[in-house]
């Protein structure tokens, strides 16, 4: 399949991001054409839209789909539903779709034209195969029933970064929406046990009792 970009953002691996786009709405990517298509001509239009969709690859999937079912996190792990009922990563074909808002267009840049965007769920080095405008008139339902994501309800946690872990506001920001999110698997609750996370080249040490999420330690990871 043909790629035609790559995405950039600030997970380096698949532990933390996003179970859905639009989840943490002011996290920021962007997406890199490839050389054939950086030009202003395939991009022309796209500043009179808000949103895209991306179809993209799990590509940091290390095994394939071995079965018709799937377990989702949501349901905590231990419910079978049919996989073509789900967004499991899991699949026949290894595809994801994510619906991002543009945030700006960056016609200068090196490897321009650059797309940034907000609310991405993809992790950096992403294959993205192909982009295309969220028109409101046909892709908008809401009134569309939800499934099981009806009758579940994602329980964010609050979130505590000591003033010894300092970080820019804007990425302060953003890391306090993606921890409030739990990235944790929905089996583990043990207050003592310290997870790590990649984020933005730093290393985010954390642990979570009950409903609160603590930073215990923020360093730069080593090149």
């Amino acid at each position: 399949m043909l790629k035609v970009a790559t995405f950039h953002s600030p997970f380096s691996t698949k532990f933390g991001i996003p179970r859905q786009a639009g989840v943490v709405q002011q996290l920021s990517g962007r997406i890199v054409l490839e050389k054939e298509y950086r030009t202003p001509d395939a991009i022309r239009g796209m500043e009179d839209f808000d949103y895209l969709w991306l179809i993209w690859g799990f590509s940091a999937n290390r095994k394939q789909a071995t079965g018709v079912t799937v377990r989702p996190p949501r349901l905590g792990g231990n419910t079978h539903l049919g996989v073509f009922a789900t967004r499991s990563p899991y699949r026949p074909n290894p595809l994801g779709l994510s619906s991002v808002r543009i945030d700006r267009i960056d016609y200068d840049a090196k490897e321009g034209p650059v797309i940034h965007v907000l609310g991405a769920d993809l992790m950096d080095g992403t294959p993205i195969y192909d982009i295309k405008p969220y028109i409101p008139y046909t892709d908008a339902h809401p009134d569309a029933r939800g499934g099981f994501t009806d009758i579940t309800q994602w329980q964010t946690l609050e979130v505590i970064i000591p003033p010894c872990c300092e970080l820019p506001e804007q990425e302060r920001d953003e890391l306090i929406a993606v921890l409030s999110q739990d990235p944790r698997p929905q089996y583990h609750d043990d207050p003592e046990r310290i997870y790590g996370m990649e984020y933005a080249g730093k290393d985010v040490r954390f642990k979570v009792d009950g409903k609160v999420l603590t930073v215990v330690e923020i360093k730069k990871t080593q090149c």
